[in-house]
């Protein structure tokens, strides 16, 4: 394990940044017990000469829990259950998915 690894580790472990989640693989099933990160940055979209902001829900998994995340895919947390919108991204090492997703009604 390199220091990378073990850095990304403990940011996952630490109580105060990540959070104990239920991932579901297509939505469905019992799930697996996760740590993830969750972001919820405005993004500005601009339409000709006016722009919108729009509330966004990123989350961010590691790869050695979550293989392959897709489309499709829940995220319970807590109270709240979210949906996986957009192809998900790795980052450059390989460790982390960052995930675009939706809370789902």
């Amino acid at each position: 394990m390199d220091a990378f690894s073990i850095a990304t580790d403990a940011v996952f472990a630490d109580l105060n940044i990540a959070r104990a989640a239920i991932w579901r693989a297509g939505g469905v099933g019992p799930g697996v017990t996760v740590r993830v990160i969750t972001r919820r940055p405005d993004q500005v979209v601009g339409f000709g000469d006016s722009r919108a902001i729009l509330p966004t829900v990123l989350i961010d998994v590691r790869r050695l829990e979550v293989p392959e995340p897709a489309t499709g895919d829940t995220v319970e947390l807590g109270e709240e259950l979210f949906e996986i919108i957009a192809t998900p991204t790795a980052d450059s090492l390989r460790l982390v998915w960052t995930c675009e997703a939706t809370l789902k009604a």
